[in-house]
């Protein structure tokens, strides 16, 4: 994988295929790995970038763990494409899709689409009224998020991560995991604390949203999390030509556990916007 120096910090990525580039952003406690699939099937007719994002796979921390989440992450972003004129495909999943969110946001006119797959852009249901739905879904979050970072802040990776495990991927699933993996995931716990934080204070606002013009792709499955599926349908209805797709009896997992549905999706959200994009004017 390339290695590249981002404000001192070693960031990996992986690059393949020629083509209209395709930038793929993976959700927490995975890496660039998570995209292997999508990433074999696009290659043939696109250029398909996929880093690890801070802290993951095989890049670096960011350094000041003070400094802003989201927007340091899409300058992460900005790095990979090294001032590339060429408007790009951007595809994110979970975290992946918050900071795909905010790049949008901070570059609308750098993309020829854009695909969300569950973003966990929690800071949209914190500027909802108390007594509305939608902030009750935030408490809910923000009662997760300080279980993790309680957890991180104890040494305690373990029960950190099992509350993170379970909450997204339902009761018990931690405990099927194989126990190296465990291992594995527990050193990620104050990593994800930090991006709950990011995905909880990101300062964006609806106003911002609004100017993505991109045709854009907002995938959920129909069982997963009440806030995630909520921030989906209300990111389908604020993102001006925004399409909801759910795949059904999917979870917040849904590229890992139903990837052949949720790769088919993307594929033809791109297809799609490449027709277009190669259409001749009418007269």
């Amino acid at each position: 994988m390339p290695v590249i120096d981002v404000r001192g910090a070693r960031v990996a990525y992986s690059a393949a295929g020629s083509g209209e580039t395709v930038l793929m952003l993976h959700s927490s406690a995975c890496s660039s790995a998570q995209w292997r699939a999508l990433s074999e099937l696009l290659q043939a007719r696109y250029r398909v970038l996929a880093p690890d994002l801070y802290g993951y796979g095989r890049s670096d921390q960011r350094a000041g763990l003070a400094s802003p989440g989201l927007a340091d992450a899409a300058a992460l972003v900005d790095a990979i494409l090294s001032g590339e004129a060429e408007r790009i495909h951007l595809v994110g999943h979970s975290y992946g899709g918050a900071v795909a969110l905010r790049c949008a946001a901070d570059r609308p006119e750098r993309l020829l689409s854009l695909t969300l797959v569950e973003p966990v852009s929690f800071h949209l249901l914190s500027h909802a009224p108390k007594l509305t739905a939608e902030h009750a879904l935030f408490r809910e979050v923000a009662g997760l998020a300080a279980d993790v970072a309680q957890a991180a802040a104890d040494g305690d990776g373990r029960r950190g991560m099992a509350r993170f495990i379970d909450y997204w991927n339902g009761a018990g699933a931690w405990a099927r995991l194989r126990p190296d993996l465990q291992s594995a995931l527990a050193q990620q716990t104050a990593r994800v604390a930090l991006d709950f934080r990011d995905t909880m204070t990101d300062p964006t606002r609806i106003e911002t949203l609004q100017r993505i013009a991109a045709p854009a792709l907002v995938l959920r499955g129909s069982e997963s999390p009440r806030p995630s599926r909520r921030i989906a349908a209300l990111l389908a209805r604020i993102l001006p030509n925004a399409r909801l797709q759910t795949i059904e009896a999917a979870g917040h997992m849904l590229p890992l556990t139903h990837t052949e549905a949720v790769n088919a999706a993307i594929l033809d959200h791109l297809s799609h916007r490449t027709a277009a994009q190669r259409r001749p004017a009418a007269a």
